[in-house]
């Protein structure tokens, strides 16, 4: 994270998404200002807060990309969850807290799998030494008293036997190997105020106190080799040191992108009908986004730093339509550029995912090689943009229904192996999309 200035990490973000120079400067200087936050004096750490975002603009236009991609970069705990699926307390449905539990589990799932890189290879040699006492138990004898010359031959053994283990020897002898039984149900308790996202294993409960039972399998080597791996990474692990890393990540570098935020906001100020539970959402989300302390299975969270970065079309209602409490917790706002047929020939090309590339990619599986020429990817921005203009603005995802239609008798197609190119040429796109884009109709139905 040291070495990503802002700079660069709009750089970075220029691989993946195009234009959008205000957002992507806006979410730089917000993750930098993470790291700045951890250099100063422990006294006035706490009093930095972040700088939630809202981003304004319609559907298509990269916001959900660059909350994403900004996670990535800075390999923190990131959830994207919908505003408008969540309830205040007392209606029937999920509650907002209920979102800080959700990336605590996400956080110990990213830490628990990199712990368990850190001890894969110690893993892999501790699950050959058992392989070996599995398959020869009579090699080992470690109770009985041994002269030295005995001991000496037993290494030199056990050795050789590693050494034909490891080359693969005895892949397919098979072996009686003991597995956990799964004896006991899970229980989850359903109460008020979404605690049921808390839960409770019972077997966990109960194994603490009752040895788990065990039961004898038989398979080969190879298929027991992975289990015993397994067996031998979960002991390695320190559970308590990943949920203590994971609680710390999700404080200090959690990010919760909520989409959909103006669904929650009612433009017209009432308060009846189904819109009666739009304020009491934002309400209830006044103090996560502000900082509070929620109850997790792995213990209380504070999201006083977590990172909110909230988006919306606002096409009805504005961000002064929230209530003036949680405005006030989103200081910066950035309105998102409505993409042009320039942008839109970008898309298609430059990023490292762009949509050229993916097909590309799916049909040399094929055994096709294939090409757009300039023309032909103009001709297809331009669709698009003419769509978005004359229908539902739905921005770049438009390129996504454009181009499965027009490759589509490509796709069905199965070439049988044979090494074929397909050049896509303006006349090409325009024979198989123009009828349908001056179509409103059609184009509704279709695209």
């Amino acid at each position: 994270m040291k070495a990503l200035t802002p700079r660069e990490i709009v750089k970075e973000l220029d691989k993946y998404i195009v234009g959008q120079e205000k957002a992507k400067r806006a979410v730089a200087i917000a993750l930098r200002n993470r790291w700045r936050r951890q250099q100063v004096p422990a006294n006035m750490r706490d009093e930095i807060v972040p700088n939630n975002i809202i981003l304004i603009g319609t559907t298509g236009v990269g916001k959900t990309e660059i909350a994403r991609r900004l996670a990535n970069l800075a390999h923190a705990p990131f959830i994207k969850v919908e505003a408008s699926k969540f309830t205040e307390v007392g209606y029937v449905g999920r509650d907002v807290e209920s979102i800080i539990r959700d990336l605590t589990d996400i956080a110990v799932n990213m830490v628990h799998v990199e712990k368990e890189k850190e001890v894969a290879s110690r893993a892999e040699e501790l699950a050959q030494e058992r392989l070996l006492d599995l398959l020869f138990p009579g090699e080992g004898l470690k109770d009985r008293k041994r002269t030295p010359e005995a001991k000496e031959r037993y290494e030199r053994n056990r050795l050789r036997l590693l050494k034909k283990l490891e080359r693969g020897d005895f892949e397919d002898r098979e072996l009686e190997i003991e597995v956990p039984e799964d004896s006991f149900p899970m229980m989850q308790v359903f109460g008020p105020m979404g605690m049921e996202d808390v839960g409770i294993n019972l077997k966990e409960m109960i194994s603490s106190v009752i040895p788990g039972s065990k039961k004898r399998r038989r398979m080969k080597v190879s298929e027991a080799r992975t289990f015993l791996i397994e067996s031998e990474i979960q002991k390695l692990i320190d559970h308590e040191e990943v949920n203590r890393i994971a609680k710390e990540r999700v404080e200090n570098n959690g990010i919760v992108f909520l989409d959909e935020i103006d669904k929650i906001t009612d433009s017209n100020g009432g308060g009846a009908g189904p819109d009666v539970s739009r304020e009491g959402v934002q309400r209830d989300l006044l103090p996560i986004v502000e900082g509070s302390t929620v109850p997790t299975k792995y213990g209380l969270v504070r999201t006083d730093h977590i990172l909110f970065i909230a988006a919306g079309a606002f096409h009805v209602a504005t961000p002064s339509d929230m209530i003036p409490e949680l405005q006030g917790r989103f200081p910066i706002r950035v309105e998102m550029n409505k993409l042009n047929t320039d942008d839109f020939i970008k898309i298609l090309t430059h990023p490292k995912n762009a949509l050229i590339k993916q097909y590309k990619a799916l049909l040399a599986a094929e055994g096709v090689e294939l090409e757009f020429n300039r023309p032909a990817i103009r001709a297809i921005a331009a669709i698009a943009t003419e769509v978005n203009n004359k229908t539902e603005n739905i921005g770049a995802r438009r390129l996504h229904t454009i181009m499965t239609k027009l490759l589509d008798d490509y796709l069905f197609d199965h070439f049988s192996g044979k090494k074929k190119k397909i050049a896509i040429t303006k006349k090409i796109v325009e024979e198989k999309l123009a009828g349908i884009a001056k179509d409103q109709d059609l184009s509704r139905y279709i695209l």
